[in-house]
């Protein structure tokens, strides 16, 4: 708090970015950390499931289409790549920023295998907040960053003495 009118101060240096379902907590780990960890693993572990029942319904309105087996089988690879391609993708993005270009072009791809992000998501709250590595090795070195500057310059510069 400011002694001078009672109103908070304001920290010095960066803040940290806020994470989904996390805010800022994983800074400190506090907050409930713990429990909404839990919360993440729990959510993600049922739209896992409830998504894989998704698409058995799915491939049972294939079944009683009867489209085919070449068709069946073709649907059938399509969502197996497009999931393994999408958990690599998520995966990858926790520990590096994806490229928002190329990001944009995966969209439909993402929104075939969202199995696999779902899945990657689950695997990675068993750890750790998704993307906590990331943002706190950003974090520190933004904060070290910061740190360099403010002690760059220490006093007044004006009153230096000249030999």
């Amino acid at each position: 708090m400011s002694d001078e009118n009672g109103t908070p101060a304001t920290p010095r240096g960066p803040r940290p970015e806020a994470i989904r379902f996390f805010g800022t907590t994983w800074v400190d780990h506090d907050g409930g950390y713990g429990a909404r960890r839990i919360a993440v693993s729990a959510g993600s572990l049922l739209a896992v499931a409830v998504s894989c029942l998704v698409l058995r319904f799915a491939y049972q309105g294939l079944a009683i289409a009867a489209v085919g087996a070449a068709v069946t089988l073709l649907i059938a690879v399509m969502f197996a790549v497009c999931t393994a391609l999408a958990f690599g993708h998520t995966w990858g993005a926790f520990t590096r920023r994806p490229d928002p270009e190329r990001q944009a072009s995966l969209r439909g791809l993402l929104a075939i295998g969202f199995l696999g992000s779902l899945a990657a998501y689950f695997l990675r709250s068993l750890t750790e907040a998704p993307g906590e590595k990331l943002h706190r090795e950003e974090y520190e070195a933004a904060r070290a960053a910061a740190d360099k500057r403010a002690s760059r310059r220490t006093g007044n510069p004006s009153r230096k003495r000249r030999t």
